[in-house]
């Protein structure tokens, strides 16, 4: 199973021809489980309320796209918490603490184009 970062998520959604090649041979394997995590549609309404302009999508239709596209959900659990604390403190950004915490709880990798994130041990994969 591959979940994506808030990033790739917006990419894949909105304007795929940003997508790294790599990140589409991916997204465009049939056999690869795509997901995306509750914390990136949080991730994208706070930021919306704080009125950042880059974030013009609406993440009712964001979230209704992906699910009619194929994609799992994987909503935020207590043991996703509770995960970031064995995380060292490599990058300080709290949404992707959590997606890295969720990956690695739910045994997907996650796919990421931050060299922040790739840092982490795990089964995280930089594009």
């Amino acid at each position: 199973m591959l979940l994506l970062d808030t990033h790739l998520l917006l990419w894949a959604a909105g304007v795929p021809e940003r997508l790294p090649a790599a990140a589409r041979r991916l997204l465009e394997d049939p056999d690869q489980t795509l997901a995306f995590s509750a914390a990136s549609l949080w991730e994208i309404v706070i930021k919306r309320s704080l009125k950042e302009r880059s974030l013009q999508v609406d993440p009712r239709a964001l979230r209704r796209g992906l699910l009619d596209g194929g994609y799992r959900e994987i909503p935020i659990l207590s043991e996703h918490a509770l995960a970031v604390e064995r995380l060292p403190l490599l990058h300080k950004d709290p949404f992707d603490r959590l997606l890295i915490a969720q990956a690695e709880v739910e045994g997907a990798t996650l796919l990421t184009s931050d060299k922040q994130v790739a840092q982490y041990p795990g089964a995280i994969r930089k594009v």
